[in-house]
Parts: structure tokens; C-alpha cells; sequence
């Protein structure tokens, strides 16, 4: 779907109307696009028993979360790659190299 297809979503939705590919196809037109039925009709039936106010709230608190992860993540790749570093070098030692 191109962007212009979630967009008119949007606007559906904040306008507190109702999603239907009669109101998305008219949100399109009047944008100046030239709506492809198929795709209006998969987005809608995609969209069937979506709350789009719940996926709004959700995407919006992701990026902090996705952002605490991905520090954790990098922290524990750190730990691993000391304790490898580590271990090689113990080896090292025991067979005598420098």
C-alpha cells in the first residue's frame, strides 16, 4: 500500500468517520488520486475489526521502547565480546602466545 492509502486512513479516522472503501475512495479522489479498487479493498478488509486508535497509542509509545531495547541489547553484545576477548586471551597464555 502506498502511503497515500494509510493517509486517507488517518484522516478517516480522525474526522471520526467511518472506514469503508466508499469513504476511503472518496478521501483518495479528493486528494487528487486516482483510487485502485484493489487495493481499497484489501486496506479495508485489513482494517476489518482493527481498533486504529489502539494501533495509534501503540506506535506512538513504541519508539522509547524499541529504543530501551535496542540499548540493552547492544549492552549485553558488549558484555559478550569482553568475555570472548577475555577468554581468547586466557588461551593465549596457556599456550605461550603474546
Amino acid at each position: 500500500m502506498t502511503d497515500t492509502y494509510v493517509y486517507a486512513v488517518l484522516l478517516l479516522h480522525a474526522a471520526r468517520e467511518k472506514i469503508t472503501e466508499e469513504t476511503v475512495e472518496r478521501v483518495l479522489a479528493a486528494a487528487g488520486t486516482q483510487p485502485d479498487e484493489s487495493r481499497v479493498k484489501a486496506l479495508v478488509a485489513a482494517l476489518a475489526g482493527i481498533d486504529v486508535s489502539a494501533v495509534l497509542k501503540t506506535a506512538r509509545a513504541a519508539p522509547p521502547v524499541v529504543a530501551a531495547v535496542a540499548q540493552t541489547n547492544h549492552e549485553k553484545s558488549e558484555k559478550r565480546e569482553a568475555k570472548k576477548e577475555e577468554s581468547l586471551s586466557g588461551l593465549d597464555a596457556l599456550f605461550g602466545n603474546s
